[in-house]
């Protein structure tokens, strides 16, 4: 039998002392003032500067924090926050999985799962709908934003200033920068004539800005063969705690099978996507 004392785990100390100026960077003092130095974290945490200067060049190198080359300030880096944003999407996923099947067992179409990665919108779940060549996967594929009815509920909630940064941008990305379903190529199947393009809703910014206060009051957006030949689709926002638009309940299908009950969807998904904010502990935005 060992009677030695257990030895404590190697670096526990060293992980608690970056933690600790992880958390002094994540509080509101430095949020407000976009970063702190060293002298004040180092007041904040109670070490010497030296020391924390070093530990600081390193979480920097791994991307955990950034320093402001001008001010000299620290702040939480884009590292942290990526893998933060995975942490929600895969929670995301689970937690939307019962919701989805709730939207193709109403409708028999399939649903969509999407968030805003960068500026595409970004399919994470899907659950497929009885249909088979609605089978294709869409997890993974990126579109562009502005021409997708979840896109469009994806930035709903942004600022006028920052629609227009962003459209002067990204206002004519293609539609597409992955593989397209084949809707388009079977459509003609379901319909007796081929389908036509639609107009497009948003041709400019003061047309980017209507569609938007249009998705606040009614509450979900709809697209009618504009992202695709003989698709039609509608979206709702999905909020979290703190009221942010976080990701999109979305549905697509051949125009001649959901064209005539757009609306009605919209609203189903408005209601399916208000459920899981509220399972989520946010609070659904009245319309």
């Amino acid at each position: 039998m060992n009677d030695q004392p257990a030895r404590p785990r190697r670096n526990s100390a060293g992980l608690r002392r970056d933690l600790d100026l992880l958390e002094v960077l994540g509080s509101p003092e430095a949020q407000s003032a976009g970063g702190l130095g060293v002298v004040r974290i180092a007041e904040l945490v109670g070490r010497d500067k030296g020391q924390v200067s070093r530990t600081l060049a390193t979480l920097a190198d791994a991307g955990l924090v950034a320093r402001d080359e001008h001010s000299l300030g620290y702040r939480l880096g884009y590292q942290l926050y990526a893998l933060a944003a995975r942490t929600l999407e895969s929670q995301l996923v689970r937690e939307a999985a019962p919701f989805l099947r709730r939207v193709v067992t109403a409708t028999h179409e399939t649903a969509h799962l999407c968030v805003l990665r960068g500026d595409n919108v970004l399919t994470l779940a899907s659950e497929l709908s009885e249909y088979a060549f609605r089978g294709i996967g869409w997890e993974g594929v990126s579109v562009a934003a502005w021409r997708t009815s979840s896109g469009r509920v994806l930035i709903s909630d942004w600022h006028e200033d920052d629609l227009r940064r962003w459209y002067d941008l990204h206002g004519h990305d293609r539609a597409v920068t992955g593989p397209v379903s084949p809707v388009a190529r079977q459509a003609e199947v379901f319909a007796a004539a081929p389908t036509v393009e639609g107009t497009p809703v948003i041709t400019d910014f003061p047309s980017l800005l209507h569609e938007v206060e249009r998705i606040r009051a009614r509450g979900f957006a709809t697209v009618d063969e504009e992202f695709e030949l003989g698709v039609v689709g509608a979206s709702a926002p999905v909020f979290d705690f703190r009221g942010n638009i976080v990701a999109a309940i979305n549905l697509s299908a051949p125009k001649v099978r959901l064209g005539s009950h757009l609306d009605e969807v919209g609203a189903l998904l408005a209601r399916i996507s208000g459920e899981l904010t509220t399972y989520l502990g946010g609070t659904p935005r009245s319309r």
